[in-house]
């Protein structure tokens, strides 16, 4: 079964997707906890890239193709090879965070991002896509106070950020059978209780439908 978390920055998708992973492996799953991008020695490099705030020349396009070439490497590398060994995957982030940020936040044409998106993952979509959602101004803040990673994209305009969730809310009515939105602006105790029920269910149904 493959999960991924998705939501704008500061919705606590980090920390939600290690708090599932331990409560699945406490259940007796084979979990596989990643990232992008990331997840791989070769994805890790990329990410460095991607997130450096003096890389502000970075083209749009050449964006895009680094997030897809980190992609890439992370289905064949460690997505891939876990599921075909019945582990439960679950990714802070996937291929709808281009659709979102690039798509929906940078203007590019969403049709060309989905082929680009189909050729690096060969297809593969998750079994269910859980979106904690929260404003952009509350999710910039959580972030500002944290004293994390402060990255490239983080320092967008709030304009940016307002982009990126509308483009995320057009992504789950196209698909809603995938998604799942959870309101992330509740302690985190609430919000992984609500994910914990959401991802039991689809367990089951999984199960019935084997």
């Amino acid at each position: 079964m493959f999960i991924t978390f998705e939501g704008p920055d500061g919705s606590g998708k980090t920390t939600q997707a290690r708090l599932l992973a331990e409560w699945l492996r406490g259940q007796g799953y084979e979990v596989v906890l990643t990232r992008e991008p990331g997840g791989t020695a070769v994805g890790d490099q990329i990410r460095q890239v991607l997130h450096d705030p003096r890389n502000t020349a970075l083209d749009d396009r050449t964006e895009i193709l680094l997030y897809s070439a980190d992609r890439a490497q992370h289905v064949a590398q460690r997505i891939r090879p876990a599921l075909a060994n019945r582990a439960i995957v679950i990714s802070d982030r996937y291929a709808d965070s281009t659709l979102a940020y690039q798509g929906y936040g940078r203007g590019l044409d969403v049709d060309v991002l989905c082929t680009i998106t189909t050729f690096a993952t060969g297809g593969l979509q998750p079994d269910l896509t859980l979106y904690l959602d929260i404003a952009p101004e509350e999710g910039l803040q959580r972030r500002r106070s944290s004293g994390g990673e402060w990255n490239r994209l983080d320092a967008q305009a709030l304009e940016f950020h307002q982009r990126v969730r509308a483009g995320y809310l057009e992504l789950i009515k196209q698909d809603p059978d995938r998604w799942e939105s959870v309101d992330a602006a509740r302690p985190v105790e609430e919000v992984q209780a609500e994910i914990r029920a959401l991802v039991k269910a689809k367990l089951e149904q999984v199960k019935r439908n084997a």
